[in-house]
């Protein structure tokens, strides 16, 4: 990282009206939000500007925890380090994720997460905006099959289901260095990103960004987005998109 990075006031995050790149040295960190208990949270996409969903960083400290309070609002946890435990409240099992695993938390849930040792989480939620009934979902990334992605050379990983009650999926994103996007996507779904590991250029409109691991993007409907991964390092990003949604009905 250029030595810039340490001077006051220097900071690589850029907010514009159809994207932003949000750095970790921009993060304002809230203790305690709602539902989050000896813990620390930062928001870095929410429906204050338009997109429908929120992503946001959790750190939960030793002998943290977090519940579900909203019962019209959907949640999916990715753990980026440490261990947690789902606590479920049919059966009264308990769960642990460690690093790269997941978990869906539909509306309705009233299951805890608590940390024994302490965590870090990027989080995505939305208000369920379907009829259907979606699952509890949990597993390992690496665990999910790779899917086709022709002309692409990219591995994709899809982490919930592609059934019609889910109204979002979670995609995990792997590229060698100097793969890149195939196509220039321009779409109507809304993506939020965190680059877990490696570095490489964003192309968000007519923009170009470094990026690197710790770096989370939002893109909004319509924007140009494109990824070449640099470095010597294979670059793995976690994507949210919206999906099984008609774009004439959705927000």
């Amino acid at each position: 990282m250029s030595r810039s990075a340490d001077l006051p006031g220097y900071s690589r995050s850029v907010y514009a009206e159809d994207h932003a790149l949000l750095t970790p040295e921009s993060r304002v960190w809230a203790p305690n939000t709602y539902g989050w208990q000896n813990s620390l949270t930062a928001h870095l996409i929410t429906p204050a500007k338009g997109p429908h969903f929120t992503m946001y960083l959790a750190h939960m400290k030793e002998a943290s925890k977090a519940s579900q309070l909203n019962p019209n609002v959907e949640r999916f946890v990715f753990v980026v380090e440490g261990n947690i435990q789902v606590k479920r409240t049919t059966g009264s099992k308990t769960i642990d994720l460690a690093a790269n695993d997941y978990a869906y938390f539909p509306p309705g849930s009233n299951d805890t997460l608590t940390s024994v040792m302490g965590a870090g989480l990027c989080i995505f939620e939305r208000v369920y905006s379907k009829k259907g009934k979606p699952g509890f979902q949990h597993g390992t990334t690496d665990d999910r099959p790779v899917l086709p992605v022709d002309p692409e050379v990219f591995v994709l990983r899809k982490l919930l289901p592609v059934s019609d009650e889910y109204d979002f999926n979670i995609h995990v994103m792997d590229f060698e260095p100097g793969q890149y996007l195939y196509v220039k996507e321009v779409h109507y779904n809304q993506h939020g990103l965190l680059l877990l590991q490696g570095q490489g250029i964003y192309r968000l409109g007519n923009n170009w960004y470094p990026v690197q691991a710790g770096d989370a993007i939002w893109m909004p409907p319509f924007v140009l987005q494109w990824y070449a991964a640099l470095g010597s390092q294979n670059s793995r990003y976690l994507l949210y998109k919206d999906t099984n949604m008609d774009p004439l009905l959705s927000p």
